[in-house]
């Protein structure tokens, strides 16, 4: 028996999420580590799902508000081997490529600001996550004004000249 079920996740609009998968327990002090050498000042929790042995949500962080979020996701989604960052004070686009890098990290479905649903597919021997829908469906094309909305955007987050 297959069943498709989307879980909503849980956040507030000032914080941006990672969400990956991984394979070993180690993964929850390995991504740890990545995270607070990436960017001075990065506020986080992160949780990961282990999938055999104890089965238990291990949780690590440097910020107990954010380290509970993640904990509460990891156990809304309920899929083995996944992982969610929570983090302040950085953008994804500053930690990705270190997270990436982490042995134990297998792929990563988004890292977003945007409201979340994660798509799981749930069977007898447990959940796994087949994607995420990411914020909302674009409405248009972008115009001139909007072009320049999204270039001073950019500049103003220090991204471009």
């Amino acid at each position: 028996m297959l069943e498709l079920k989307a879980v909503k996740v849980n956040k507030p609009d000032d914080v941006n999420i990672i969400i990956g998968q991984a394979h070993f327990i180690k993964t929850v002090e390995d991504i740890y580590e990545a995270l607070v050498s990436s960017v001075p000042g990065i506020q986080f929790g992160l949780a990961f799902a282990e999938s055999s042995g104890a089965t238990r949500v291990r949780s690590e962080g440097n910020h107990a508000e954010l380290k509970k979020l993640a904990e509460e996701n990891a156990l809304g989604m309920g899929a083995g081997h996944s992982f969610i960052i929570c983090m302040r004070n950085a953008y994804p686009i500053n930690v990705l490529n270190t997270i990436k890098m982490v042995p134990e990290v297998c792929s990563i479905f988004c890292a977003s600001a945007n409201p979340v649903e994660v798509i799981l597919a749930e069977t007898s021997q447990g959940r796994g996550i087949l994607g995420v829908v990411d914020g909302a469906s674009p409405e248009s094309r972008e115009s001139a004004e909007d072009i320049a909305w999204r270039h001073d955007l950019l500049r103003k987050f220090g991204y471009k000249l």
